[in-house]
């Protein structure tokens, strides 16, 4: 299933938001979850990592059964649950796998996924002494940036003010309303 089917399958628009390290991706996504689930949407996000992922400490229940060799454990209460999957040497499952795993929402917002064949919305700094995604990448739709849009830009790439997020957030919900 392609994250475009995916859409149509019951998950509402999905978005990529995308950028090196330390440009504030995490910051922007936060403030815009608040926002749009203040508004009463419903909103994923995937959060990709590089990293292993630690949610308990080694000795409580659930993290030992998991190395015990179970495949799969869910923590279960009456506050969230979590499903632990063990890939036990197996490949990462794409993105596909992971959007067809999420309950319906209004808006998946996923984070990282650089190369997913998604629409994305780049978070960008020049500062930090990185190359911009968006020249290379025609997926991506509109960049937030903390500086000013650069002459010559395509016609088709949004240039957004990354401090102000408010715009931003307009900018998600026009997306929304045209794909509606």
């Amino acid at each position: 299933m392609s994250p475009t089917e995916a859409g149509a399958a019951g998950q509402g628009g999905v978005l990529g938001v995308v950028g090196w390290s330390g440009s504030g991706k995490t910051t922007l996504l936060e403030y815009l979850v608040g926002q749009l689930a203040a508004e009463g949407l419903r909103v994923n996000v995937i959060k990709h990592s590089h990293h292993d992922i630690v949610l308990e400490p080694p000795q409580k229940d659930s993290a030992r059964l998991r190395t015990a060799g179970a495949a799969e454990v869910m923590i279960a209460s009456p506050y969230r649950f979590a499903i632990q999957h063990e890939l036990r040497g197996a490949p990462e499952p794409a993105l596909e796998e992971h959007l067809a795993r999420l309950a319906p929402a209004d808006l998946t917002l996923v984070e990282g996924y650089k190369w997913a064949a998604i629409p994305k919305l780049e978070v960008f700094r020049p500062e930090l002494g990185r190359s911009p995604l968006y020249p290379e990448d025609a997926r991506i739709a509109a960049v937030a940036s903390s500086v000013a849009a650069p002459p010559g830009l395509a016609r088709d790439v949004a240039w957004l003010d990354l401090n102000q997020p408010a715009t931003v957030l307009r900018w998600i919900k026009r997306r929304l309303v045209s794909a509606a």
